[in-house]
């Protein structure tokens, strides 16, 4: 194991786990609300409930998050944020593969709304960019998916 791994926990949580959500809708609001100028309205959504919701730390610090849900016969994941300063670290990496691992348990294909910026992160992953580029909350985005 390495040091940097024993720094890290990825903990699942539903809603119901306040203290760790609102940690969660705290990064949420620092990175899409803050930084990209989300809605509030479009990111706090009728889903939260439904979802499975990952909270990533580093030395006992909240520094990510994201979610899944099922939507048919699929498996969509979202709401993807890492704070600022610990981007391009590879913390993001493991909290995509926590994420994988726990939604490849419904034996669905995964796809989510990628942003623009994020094609590549989520190409290493086996992500593939479908259809066309589309806006959302103002920020262009490709659907990916990974069977």
């Amino acid at each position: 194991m390495t040091e940097i791994s024993k720094m890290i926990e990825i903990k699942r949580f539903k809603t119901s786990n306040q203290p760790l959500f609102d940690e969660a809708r705290i990064i949420r609001d620092v990175v899409f609300i803050q930084e990209q100028q989300v809605d509030e309205q479009d990111e706090f959504d009728e889903y939260e409930e439904e979802c499975e919701h990952f909270l990533l730390t580093y030395n006992e610090k909240a520094i990510g998050t994201a979610r899944w849900r099922t939507v048919g016969e699929k498996v969509k994941l979202e709401r993807f944020a890492v704070l600022k300063e610990y981007r391009g670290k590879k913390y993001g990496d493991q909290l995509l593969q926590a994420v994988i691992l726990s939604a490849s348990s419904q034996n669905k294909t995964m796809y989510m709304h990628a942003q623009l910026k994020a094609i590549p992160f989520y190409e290493r992953q086996g992500f593939k960019k479908v259809g066309e580029l589309f806006v959302e909350c103002e920020i262009e985005h490709y659907k990916m998916i990974r069977k």
